[in-house]
């Protein structure tokens, strides 16, 4: 057969075939490091469906999670790898935030063909290098020819059996907490829609491209019983509390002086503003958001394996989110994060 109809009978020219596409998310997983034993997983990519087996004590906590062309990245701003990394980042906060450790993923993509080859090779080697990062072997998935790129993740964690944290746990009196400095992320990509090139030295950008799920902290805060509720900061501090804050009947009160926000000198290019609103409502930070007894305030430390840990607020009988200024005036704290249905 000629070259041409060899090509022709692959689909399209230069394009490979499901089949090459397979083998080549296969080399990946390899390249991820992944020790099957290790991580339950008893039979992995190759076969109709992949095989795992739950410790002995443990829970199964399962999350997926879409990642989508023109919606979450744009092609032309966000470099592969980062798609790759940020991708399983973003599912395995979830299971982070109900103090969860992952164990293995599933991914399903839909490309366009001119995809299939060098954007797909830096794909994978982002997601080779999360998976590592995270100790989340990819396990399986699917894949499809699309007008545009399609990702989704699949998570599958375990928690210790009767130590998962849910949002509905949060009391009257406790205190809330959040993880890092909130809004960081948000600036980052502030930075991306100015133009700035990805490989700039920036920590907003990378907060932005390369978010870092807080698994340990997750982790210490269930199996401690420290944490009576949590969640992770995806859509903005205004709406992930006010979620919170419904799950478990309650209200809030958020003190402004107390919410950590940037203040390096990559993020004073901002104007305080600026700062304090995307604290307040971006998204894609990927930090914990937590409830504490308080009585048990004095157990959480103000850093934990170099994250800051800062008390923003309380839990309330009263619904709705209160924000108190510096001089004791409050205001209604309207949910104004991301949220993909708003007009």
């Amino acid at each position: 057969m000629k070259n041409r109809d060899k090509n022709r009978a692959r689909g399209r020219v230069g394009t490979p075939n499901e089949l090459e596409l397979l083998r080549k998310i296969k080399r990946s997983a390899r390249l991820g490091g992944q020790n099957r034993q290790n991580f339950g997983i008893q039979l992995g990519i190759g076969d109709d469906a992949a095989l795992w087996r739950p410790q002995r004590g443990h829970e199964t906590v399962l999350t997926t999670d879409w990642f989508l062309e023109g919606r979450h990245f744009l092609r032309n701003s966000h470099p592969p790898e980062a798609v790759g990394w940020k991708c399983l980042a973003r599912a395995v906060s979830d299971v982070a935030a109900m103090g969860g450790e992952p164990r293995c993923c599933l991914v399903s993509m839909g490309l366009p063909p001119d995809c299939a080859r060098g954007w797909l090779d830096q794909y994978l080697k982002g997601l080779s290098r999360a998976a590592r990062k995270f100790d989340c072997p990819l396990a399986g998935g699917d894949t499809t020819r699309f007008k545009a790129i399609l990702i989704n993740v699949s998570v599958v964690g375990e928690v210790k059996s009767g130590t998962a944290v849910k949002r509905s746990g949060a009391c009257v009196g406790d205190r809330i907490f959040v993880s890092g400095r909130l809004g960081e992320a948000e600036l980052g990509l502030g930075f991306l829609r100015k133009g700035i090139a990805p490989s700039a030295e920036s920590a907003l950008l990378q907060r932005h491209l390369y978010p870092i799920p807080r698994i340990a902290l997750g982790s210490w805060l269930a199996s401690n019983r420290l944490a009576t509720a949590m969640m992770d900061l995806s859509d903005g501090l205004s709406s992930d509390l006010a979620r919170l804050c419904s799950a478990s009947g309650t209200g809030a009160r958020i003190f402004a002086e107390k919410l950590p926000f940037s203040g390096g000198a990559f993020a004073r290019r901002f104007d305080i503003k600026q700062r304090f609103d995307a604290a307040l409502h971006g998204g894609d930070d990927y930090e914990l958001l937590f409830c504490v007894k308080r009585n048990q305030v004095a157990r959480i430390p103000r850093r934990f394996a170099g994250v800051e840990l800062a008390e923003i607020g309380e839990v309330t009988a009263r619904t709705g989110i209160a924000l108190i200024d510096s001089f004791g005036n409050q205001s209604l704290l309207e949910a104004a994060g991301w949220d993909p249905f708003r007009k």
